[in-house]
């Protein structure tokens, strides 16, 4: 292991891009195929790295909106993080503006597949940071869900108690009318009121 290349790693945080690096060296491409050969940084796509040598490896959620900025967490995995749905999910869904999007642009990360979804900007809203990464709040998660998939998972087994309905139903305005048609049925199955 070269110590110029650890010495050079120091100056690139734990997530780098390639530009980042060519920014630090003259042969960035040489400098790179270096660090990855003796196992000093980690490539989790075309351009971008994890300092993992010196900072390890950050979790799924850093990682996927790192990849594709502007981003946040949203469907099955915010949802089970927030606890509205305790199904553990393989699948931890990044909500971009970003157009590379799609099944072939999915990536493996830590036995977790991220994938990346397209939304308008009209309805990039309704998330928040936590420690180094973007979430949608609870509300924006059922909605985003929808919107993606059309249903949610396992309906009757959610826990909607800590959902705002009124927030909810603000933020849904902005959403297609069939987001709608498919929330109301889940309000008046969880409330017994018809929305």
């Amino acid at each position: 292991m070269e110590k110029s290349t650890l010495r050079r790693l120091k100056f690139l945080p734990r997530l780098f891009r390639m530009e980042d690096a060519e920014k630090l060296v003259p042969h960035p491409a040489m400098f790179l195929s270096r660090a990855l050969k003796n196992g000093l940084i980690h490539r989790l796509m075309r351009g971008h790295y994890i300092n993992s040598f010196l900072y390890g490896f950050p979790r799924v959620e850093t990682v996927g909106c790192f990849l594709r900025p502007p981003a946040y967490i949203s469907g099955e995995w915010a949802l089970n993080y927030h606890g509205v749905s305790l199904q553990s999910p393989v699948v931890c869904t990044i909500i971009t503006l970003s157009s590379a999007v799609g099944k072939c642009r999915n990536i493996q990360y830590k036995g977790v597949t991220i994938e990346f979804s397209k939304i308008s900007p009209v309805l990039f809203s309704g998330f928040m940071r936590v420690d180094d990464f973007y979430i949608a709040t609870p509300e924006k998660a059922v909605l985003d869900t929808l919107h993606l998939r059309k249903s949610l998972p396992v309906e009757d087994e959610l826990e909607l108690d800590n959902i705002d309905i009124e927030i909810m139903n603000k933020m849904a305005q902005k959403f297609p009318l069939s987001v709608t048609r498919r929330l109301d049925p889940l309000l008046f199955f969880q409330t017994g009121i018809l929305y």
